[in-house]
């Protein structure tokens, strides 16, 4: 028999995604330890998880694929192949649908389109405490996108404007942002989106305690340390004005210990009957609220409470380890409005999660 990590190596196939089609009752393992609670899979359900992985990809809903790997099981083949029929019809159509919206889309674009100057200069050149920009870049890098579809998004913003730098990350789901003082730059507002490897290498540089030389020319970022220096190209891309993301309404304020709280989500209840797909791969949903006196309860399959709040555990796990600090803030206005973290300290580095809408 195959283990679960086997499977997903093997299947194509997360692990994680692995325990959701199990809950799903989709692809269930062939035997459950009863003490761990650790998937044993036979060998031919190997086939299965390779074949529900390419139908995941072509992103058949999970209703049809229960029904294919049905047909697959008792060799129906007039029924798989007309549910893939029919499923490649249902693609042809929204794709059709989908290229009249955005070519409707494209036409208002250019309609807005106006002359004013772009954020982007020809030259800027400024000082930054090597500390400080270590701590903004480690503050936001857990939140920048990996996507290729989103190739806007797959760097780090640097926004230069008097004598601050923002660096902000983001991947629609949760924007992290952080600050760090500057000197030497006199000039306009200035952005440019620093490729991550590009950032990745820049932060392997800032372990000293001196400034650094951050310079923008054009198309070029570099970063001078001493006698060290990496440089590349910036992304080719607008970011996102992030700026109007980040007034949320006035909520409720909880101060957490943020080891006693990582605790309670790590080994707290999820929403397995919530649990979603982002992106298509399935994640764990935490539900939690703040109480009258301040305190924050990681909440159970049986509590509906309207103030309840839901987001990507994986992701509040990650804002809270980008936080670096033994006690965080959690801002929280309606269920449906973004979770923020802030520090006690510095509120000017925070990130913002987006809720899941709860299920009633």
């Amino acid at each position: 028999m195959r283990s679960i990590g086997e499977m997903a190596r093997d299947g194509g196939l997360s692990v994680s995604a692995l325990r959701f089609y199990d809950r799903a009752g989709v692809l269930v393992p062939a035997w459950v330890n009863p003490v761990s609670g650790y998937r044993w899979y036979e060998p031919e359900q190997l086939e299965e998880a390779r074949l529900l992985a390419r139908l995941r990809r072509a992103g058949m809903p999970l209703a049809d694929i229960r029904l294919v790997l049905a047909g697959w099981a008792g060799a129906d083949t007039d029924l798989v192949r007309g549910l893939l029929d029919a499923h490649l019809r249902r693609l042809e159509l929204g794709l059709s649908d989908a290229r009249s919206e955005f070519s409707t889309l494209r036409a208002l674009l250019d309609h807005r389109e106006n002359p004013m100057t772009s954020l982007r200069t020809a030259a800027a050149r400024l000082s930054v405490p090597a500390p400080e920009l270590a701590a903004a870049l480690d503050t936001v890098r857990f939140a920048a996108s990996t996507d290729a579809e989103l190739p806007m998004l797959g760097g780090i913003l640097f926004d230069i404007e008097g004598e601050e730098l923002h660096v902000v990350a983001t991947d629609r789901y949760r924007m992290a942002v952080a600050q760090a003082r500057t000197t030497g730059h006199g000039g306009p507002r200035t952005q440019v989106v620093v490729p991550l490897p590009l950032a990745d290498a820049m932060r392997a540089l800032l372990t000293g305690e001196e400034a650094v030389q951050l310079a923008v020319d054009d198309d070029h970022v570099s970063l001078e340390t001493g006698n060290r220096q990496t440089a590349g190209q910036s992304l080719g891309h607008e970011f996102p004005d992030y700026r109007r993301l980040v007034h949320l309404p006035a909520g409720r304020r909880a101060h957490v210990d943020t080891a006693t709280f990582r605790q309670a989500l790590e080994t707290g209840p999820v929403r397995a009957s919530e649990t979603r797909e982002q992106d298509g791969e399935p994640y764990d949903l935490s539900v939690f609220r703040v109480t009258e006196n301040g305190s924050v309860i990681v909440c159970d399959d049986g509590d509906d409470d309207q103030n309840n709040v839901a987001v990507n555990r994986e992701f509040l796990l990650h804002a809270l380890t980008a936080g670096a600090r033994d006690e965080l803030i959690l801002e929280l206005g309606t269920p449906t409005a973004p979770l923020a973290i802030r520090r006690p300290d510095d509120e000017g580095a925070f990130s913002l999660l987006m809720p899941v809408r709860l299920e009633n």
